[in-house]
């Protein structure tokens, strides 16, 4: 597949499969501007007005030089304590002539962000928190050990096309060998009712990253010219000052941004945005529900006798989905075999603890009930499925949203502050990249017009009073043509299947 020719064949060209509509990714939106909040709403009626100030004082005269640290700063840490009733910036000086924005996440959204906004003639920098690299939940780990590989995506594990302006994008990827049809047999196992595994048709086609999902990530800014990444890198504050946002991480200054972009969600940005001055931002932040989920990396030194590479799983209360990652990613050929196995989301919820520090005992139990969950899966009894020479736990805090406002991006012209994910349109891939080039190019507009307000927040603020109705989907997100196993994803986290092995 690394011709255009034989790319273009496999993606479909489904003009109206996506919620909402692609078109308006591609033009300025026409939106109507964003309202107030009403008087029974608590945030405070404060305005910090935020110019550029003069080099001169009204004598002519030079101005003293203005001190780094803000009175703003200053008072908030005092009275705002990481509430919401915080009063909200409002920038009133032209952005500047090169402008640059700063953009908070590395995953397929902010990196489809940053790009989008090159290709409109803006500089961004990317900051990311990832260690091995960038993505997101496009993630994939890599095990070296003596003479042995193991490769394992822990995160997101195939993706569907349904929009046509993604599948353009994944033309371009295919054509540049960066992502593959997997043509392995992916299907569902009904254990609750008895029922074995059932293949899926092979349309509409499934694509995985030709060397794991990373791959993909860390391959996206390969040719950027305008894209300047950071990692690790924690921004912990955002400061609005002298007309730009200035963004820290722990104390130590990263750049100052005409614009920034919150590219990622759950409660390091909710903590971020809590005392941000971007009241409308932040609430509409909070009103996300997000599913915790476990992530089990398990190698066996003997193939397991299953004929499948892929199968979600129903009935098991602890189990969710099983992939073969050596089938997917090395065609058989890695030894020993690599699995990954995901909780359901109503375990995850029952079974949270904080991901940073997990309990050795916490860590052992989910490990057996994921393992046990296989074998109720296959039919096995138990202790008859091979023990795994290799395992790593990985909990999914923040994983798949279960509620959505299904709009491509919120902006807050008075801010200069956007938010794009996956969350906004859904719960996959394609809603991610959607999402990121609806804001760059929205961001575009704005810039465009050198957001002076208040003509530019009648015209360009979006997304910030949406409701978030509940999504449908599988506990690992939703694949656009597999009708079977969507299912009201809030209903499945209130679920609770006993499953007796």
């Amino acid at each position: 597949m690394s011709n255009l020719s034989m790319a273009a064949a496999v993606v479909p060209s489904i003009s109206s499969a996506s919620s909402y509509s692609s078109s308006l990714i591609l033009r300025p939106f026409k939106l109507l501007p964003a309202t107030k909040p009403s008087s029974s709403s608590s945030a405070l009626s404060l305005v910090l007005t935020c110019a550029a100030p003069s080099s001169k004082d009204a004598r002519g005269g030079k101005r003293k030089p203005t001190s780094r640290r803000s009175k703003y700063g200053t008072s908030r840490r005092s009275t705002l304590k990481k509430s919401f009733n915080q009063e909200q910036v409002v920038f009133t000086a032209p952005v500047s002539h090169e402008p640059h924005v700063g953009i908070i996440g590395g995953g397929m959204g902010g990196l489809l962000c940053a790009l989008g906004l090159e290709q409109r003639g803006f500089k961004s920098t990317v900051f990311d928190t990832g260690i091995h690299g960038l993505g997101g939940r496009l993630g994939t780990r890599t095990i070296v050990g003596g003479d042995k590989e193991l490769i394992f995506d822990h995160a997101a594990q195939f993706f569907t096309v349904s929009d046509p302006v993604f599948g353009d994008l994944v033309n371009g990827w295919l054509a540049k060998g960066l992502v593959e049809e997997w043509k392995g047999r992916v299907g569902e196992i009904d254990a609750g009712g008895g029922g074995g595994f059932v293949p899926f048709p092979p349309i509409p086609p499934r694509y995985v990253g030709v060397n794991g999902m990373r791959f993909l990530a860390d391959s996206l800014l390969s040719q950027s010219e305008m894209v300047n990444v950071v990692r690790p890198c924690w921004i912990s504050k955002l400061e609005p000052f002298n007309g730009m946002w200035h963004l820290s991480e722990n104390g130590k200054p990263c750049g100052q941004f005409d614009v920034i972009v919150i590219a990622h969600n759950g409660k390091c940005a909710n903590r971020l945005l809590a005392t941000s001055g971007l009241p409308l931002i932040a609430r509409q932040m909070k009103k996300l529900d997000l599913s915790s989920i476990w992530a089990l990396m398990a190698a066996f030194d003997d193939p397991l006798p299953i004929p499948f590479e892929g199968a979600f799983v129903r009935g098991v209360d602890a189990l969710s989905w099983m992939g073969n990652n050596s089938g997917k990613l090395s065609k058989g050929k890695q030894s020993p075999e690599c699995w990954t196995l995901f909780s359901t989301g109503a375990y995850g919820k029952r079974n949270k603890v904080p991901q940073e520090s997990i309990p050795c005992e916490t860590a052992e139990k989910v490990k057996e009930s994921m393992l046990e969950g296989v074998e109720a899966a296959l039919g096995m009894e138990k202790g008859q499925l091979q023990r795994p020479s290799y395992t790593k736990l990985q909990l999914w805090g923040a994983a798949l949203p279960t509620n959505s406002p299904g709009i491509p991006c919120i902006f807050d012209p008075q801010g200069r502050a956007g938010i794009c994910g996956d969350w906004l349109l859904g719960s996959n891939m394609e809603s991610a990249a959607l999402s990121g080039i609806a804001l760059a190019n929205h961001i575009g507009n704005y810039l465009e017009t050198g957001g002076e307000t208040p003509a530019a927040a009648e015209e360009f603020g979006i997304g910030l009073t949406t409701d978030f109705p509940p999504i449908q989907g599988h506990d690992i997100g939703q694949f656009s043509g597999l009708k079977n196993i969507q299912q009201p994803v809030q209903d499945a986290l209130h679920s609770s299947v006993t499953v007796t092995v």
